[in-house]
């Protein structure tokens, strides 16, 4: 079988969905790189504990980066390409597939045509719930989420200090195959974390340069459209 690496970020998770996200992802990957980002909580061993018995590799950077994301992923490429992985399976702390991705990854790495798979992400509003308006409608487009590394390919980033992408730019030039299979975000699920949400992207992007400031606004709407999820598509 093809080897599949998870690559994440990490930073303060420790207290949010980090344990479950672990939890699922130890199911179906052989080893772990994961770039910690000055965490001044417990995330380190929490990583350690969920992923026992999985190789892992953990870089524990001094000064946090997360004002300059581009900085960080380009950090989180190098340090996953340097393990020799065959896929790369790129997550966030905060995101997690549905459960029927456990049993299909394996065909999905065996398909010797595409080199990068899309997916679609839901923005978890609640445990039961994603948010569907006008602002938020991630659902509808494909991201890439699961890479075939290729030693002998010059890979480059869109070099923005925000919302620069979780793969190089050109992954997208790549063939690619779109997935059924869904991923749920779960960083919105909670007010606590879309209030600290909406005052990070208001101090580092205020004029909406990278991203879109209307939906900044929204993110604090207190009458939300919300869709029930269904475990069946």
């Amino acid at each position: 079988m093809p080897k599949l690496t998870l690559s994440m970020i990490v930073r303060n998770e420790q207290d949010r969905y980090l344990g479950k996200v672990l939890e699922k992802h130890r199911a179906y990957i052989d080893e772990a790189i994961i770039i910690d980002d000055a965490s001044t909580d417990e995330t380190v061993q929490l990583c350690m504990e969920k992923l026992a018995g999985i190789p892992l590799t953990i870089i524990r950077n001094d000064t946090s980066c997360f004002h300059n994301e581009v900085q960080l992923r380009m950090q989180q490429w190098a340090a996953t390409v340097n393990s020799r992985p065959e896929w790369i399976l790129n997550m966030d702390a905060d995101e997690t597939f549905e459960d029927s991705f456990r049993d299909e990854v394996s065909m999905l790495m065996e398909n010797h045509q595409p080199q990068v798979y899309y997916f679609r992400l839901y923005d978890m509003w609640n445990d039961c719930s994603y948010r569907e308006d006008a602002y938020w409608q991630a659902h509808r487009t494909y991201r890439p989420f699961l890479h075939k590394y290729q030693t002998d390919y010059s890979y480059y980033w869109k070099k923005t200090p925000q919302h620069c992408g979780r793969f190089p730019t050109n992954v997208g030039e790549q063939p690619y195959l779109c997935s059924k299979l869904r991923v749920q975000h779960w960083g919105w699920s909670r007010l606590t974390d879309r209030q600290l949400k909406y005052k990070r992207y208001m101090e580092l992007d205020p004029d909406g340069r990278y991203g879109w400031l209307e939906q900044y606004e929204s993110i604090l709407d207190p009458n939300p459209s919300l869709m029930k999820w269904s475990d069946s598509i």
